[in-house]
């Protein structure tokens, strides 16, 4: 069994177990794990220790209980493991901004969560603790030839955008044409949201598009990370990720307009495996991967 496996199978374990008490010895007994690596692995693939995450899940079961008034808000407390009504009161409100008696009261419906899925990517140990796996390496200067445009990361339809695009421009692709596929996300602005995006391939395409441009990428030296699954799904993990691994590796980032570069290995195939490249500051050549 992989780690992703694992933590996953713990997810699981921890939803049908939350009446229960949990403790990190608990849950990392019942996989055969020492509670010390499996705190290091839950935390570095789901980006929250295991106590947050068994208290926001909790959290989350709460919410059918105060929809149904059968059931005291005492009764619920206890029954989640919080401990005493005041316990659960004051978790609820840091979490949902509201008490729970108000939510009762005001007759508002909170949706719940699905247990989240787990983003699969290779893990390293380093520095005694684990990150995403990375590679230290130089991003060769590479031309990239496609489609132009900005996105606001921060409204509810750049997905929506993004994906119109990347098939607008697959769109005008032969099906002979082979090769990496790059998306290059650039220029953000401090506390912005915002970012120019070119969507684009490393030859020449012919196309009839106000916003078809071509793109001279320089060298960068980059971190690379190998991820499974749809970027624009993934990117809270991956700023968790990268984050983790500035702080554990020590590293910092570039000083480049380029803010992160992903690689499809297949232009055809954009649900398959790529690498995000993201630019930080050179070290020695000798402590290159």
């Amino acid at each position: 069994m992989d780690h992703c496996e694992i933590v996953e199978d713990a997810l699981f374990y921890i939803e049908n177990h939350l009446h229960e008490p949990l403790s990190i010895e608990s849950v990392a007994n019942t996989f055969n794990m020492s509670k010390y690596y499996f705190h290091r692995l839950f935390s570095a693939m789901m980006g929250c220790s295991l106590n947050q995450y068994i208290l926001s899940r909790r959290l989350n079961a709460a919410l059918t209980y105060i929809q149904d008034t059968h059931f005291s808000l005492t009764e619920i407390s206890y029954r989640l493991n919080f401990g005493t009504q005041a316990s659960f009161t004051r978790a609820f409100k840091r979490h949902y901004g509201m008490t729970p008696s108000s939510l009762r009261l005001e007759n508002k419906t909170l949706s719940q969560m699905p247990i989240p899925s787990v983003v699969k990517r290779p893990i390293k140990n380093l520095n005694g603790d684990i990150v995403t796996d990375f590679t230290l390496m130089d991003f060769e200067t590479i031309s990239v030839s496609g489609i132009a445009f900005e996105v606001d990361l921060g409204t509810d339809d750049y997905k929506k955008k993004i994906r119109w695009h990347a098939n607008m421009l697959l769109a005008n692709i032969d099906e002979t044409v082979n090769g990496s596929c790059y998306v290059i996300y650039s220029d953000c602005q401090p506390n912005s949201t915002r970012f120019k995006v070119l969507f684009g391939i490393p030859q020449d395409i012919q196309m009839n598009h106000p916003y078809y441009f071509t793109v001279d990428v320089p060298q960068l030296f980059c971190a690379r990370f190998k991820y499974d699954g749809d970027l624009l799904d993934i990117g809270d993990v991956l700023s968790t990720d990268y984050a983790r691994f500035l702080k554990i590796s020590k590293l910092e980032t570039g000083n480049s307009h380029i803010e992160l570069i992903q690689v499809f290995d297949n232009i055809h195939e954009l649900d398959s495996d790529y690498h995000i490249y993201t630019p930080i500051k050179k070290l020695p050549l000798d402590l290159v991967d």
